[in-house]
């Protein structure tokens, strides 16, 4: 590592080992071009799938199409594989493919700045300094997690923990649990919380549309097929991936696209639901696609269990009592303090524990604080009015700079590995043509930033997620700007970023300000 001799040189520095990192790695260590090393500030790799360990976890595209396409896994034991082989795979993916060995593991990023004098990117962590050639943001969307504006609740006298940051070290069996969201994580963990929990108050926001998730393991018999003929696992995951495509006509509120999709959700709901005003709780006020469509099989059976009850607003505050102070994500208050959780609408819950599943800091990423590129300006202030991206990937002022699932680079319908693919593929096109051309680093303009997010604008204007009459974490906060979903088909993404076209950046020297 770097010592009193200088940093350590490297041609990529990766940030984070989730998908989008390992996918990077994997692809450099096949060409064997660069040298590069992937740092991760946990003691493991896997990103969210190491850090949600939640009863039930597990993604909501199938696991055939969430994996890379050039490591395909025959052996996923059912549709929508649960979390840890999820994350089984991911370590199989580093093992097996070398990385281990570019690989710094408890290894956080302090601090990067570019460095113009040398076209290097002078990355400070805390297991010592590097100088990169290229800087490859592989942080992610779901790594940060938000914790909503609850009055007092450090006041609050039993555990409460984060749905990413569970304490399996609590047993929920007999206890009185409140779960403060209806999201894709609350709805998975609920019918586990509710087999082991004497009462659960569910604290609903909003509604959510639920369509049936169609989960089952998969038989031996298709196991043995898939690996014995790898072109059976190409034709499922080709099929599956059409399937996922289609549905980009509803979220650009095309007809019936949109009016078939919304009828499956509310009739999935009806034969779910018998009772009306318990319906009534449960049907959304806004436009299907507006917020992300969850999928399950059991969440509205457990609603309707005996001991669930559902509360349809928000949690607002613990009542004020004796506090102690409570531990954030940790759960660690153990006596003293108020356990009696009040509702928006007034109605208050004796609850023993409390899981917060309500997301992630999504739009607003915190890495953007310490990384400063050109003249020494801060990411954060660049995105101070939202993400911004030329492709997705590439922000002026922060030459040989990648940022992989960040701005506009998420979707509401198809795979995240796809599009992380996609990125990987377009930052290879730009360290070969960087290398070609004789510069020393590559600074997308002012202008094809502009442009592209003109495009981004204007295929967002009609979609669901801006006209659906909801707020929704693929909107940035403060500007109402659609920026960190693209707002399109899959395939439409892959074709825009099929080119590096190098008119779009300025070609630096070493010692350009």
């Amino acid at each position: 590592m770097g010592d009193a001799a200088g940093p350590t040189e490297v041609d990529v520095l990766i940030v984070g080992a989730g998908f989008a990192g390992i996918g990077m790695g994997i692809q450099l260590a096949r060409r064997g071009r660069e040298s590069f090393v992937i740092i991760e500030q946990a003691d493991d790799v896997g990103g969210t799938w190491r850090d949600n360990r939640y009863p039930g976890v597990s993604c909501d595209i199938p696991s055939h199409l969430y994996s890379f396409s050039f490591r395909p896994n025959p052996g996923w034991s059912r549709v929508f594989a649960e979390g840890r082989e999820i994350h089984a795979y991911l370590r199989t993916c580093v093992r097996d493919e070398g990385l281990d060995e570019h690989l710094l593991l408890n290894c956080a990023l302090s601090e990067a700045e570019w460095n113009g004098a040398d076209a290097r990117w002078l990355v400070r962590t805390t297991r010592g300094d590097f100088a990169a050639a290229s800087l490859v943001i592989a942080t992610g969307r779901l790594s940060e997690p938000k914790t909503p504006a609850i009055k007092n609740l450090a006041g609050f006298g039993g555990r409460w923990w984060h749905s990413a940051r569970w304490n399996a070290k609590v047993s929920l069996v007999g206890k009185r649990v409140g779960l403060v969201g209806t999201g894709a994580s609350a709805i998975q963990i609920l019918p586990r919380l509710a087999a082991e929990a004497s009462e659960v108050v569910v604290f609903q926001r909003s509604a959510p549309y639920i369509l049936p998730r169609g989960d089952r393991e998969y038989s031996r018999e298709e196991m043995e097929r898939f690996a014995a003929d790898p072109g059976t696992v190409t034709a499922l995951r080709d099929e599956l991936f059409a399937e996922a495509e289609r549905g980009i006509g509803a979220r650009q509120r095309r007809h019936p696209d949109i009016d078939l999709l919304r009828q499956r959700a509310l009739d999935h709901l009806v034969a779910a639901v018998p009772d009306p005003g318990q319906r009534r709780l449960q049907t959304p006020d806004y436009e299907i696609g507006c917020k992300r469509i969850l999928f399950s099989d059991d969440y509205y059976a457990a609603v309707r269990l005996d001991h669930v009850r559902l509360e349809p607003s928000p949690l607002d505050r613990i009542a004020d009592g004796s506090a102690s102070g409570g531990e954030a994500h940790g759960g660690a208050n153990s006596g003293g303090g108020n356990r009696t959780a009040v509702a928006a609408s007034g109605h208050r819950y004796e609850l023993d524990v409390l899981v917060l599943a309500t997301g992630f800091n999504s739009t607003r990423p915190s890495i953007a604080g310490h990384i400063r590129g050109r003249r020494s300006r801060l990411l954060a202030d660049e995105w101070s009015n939202g993400m911004a991206a030329h492709a997705s990937t590439t922000v002026n002022g922060f030459p040989n700079m990648y940022v992989l699932d960040g701005p506009n680079a998420a979707l509401g319908h198809n795979s995240a590995i796809y599009m992380i693919e996609t990125q990987v593929s377009y930052v290879l096109s730009a360290l070969d043509h960087l290398a070609a051309s004789g510069a020393d680093a590559l600074d997308v303009t002012a202008e094809a930033v502009h442009a592209y997010m003109r495009d981004i604008d204007n295929r967002a204007r009609d979609t669901v997620w801006v006209t659906g009459g909801c707020t929704s974490w693929y909107r940035d906060e403060r500007s109402g700007r659609v920026t960190l979903l693209w707002p399109d088909s899959a395939t439409s993404f892959r074709d825009r970023l099929a080119t590096f076209v190098p008119a779009s950046y300025e070609h630096l020297r070493r010692s350009a300000p």
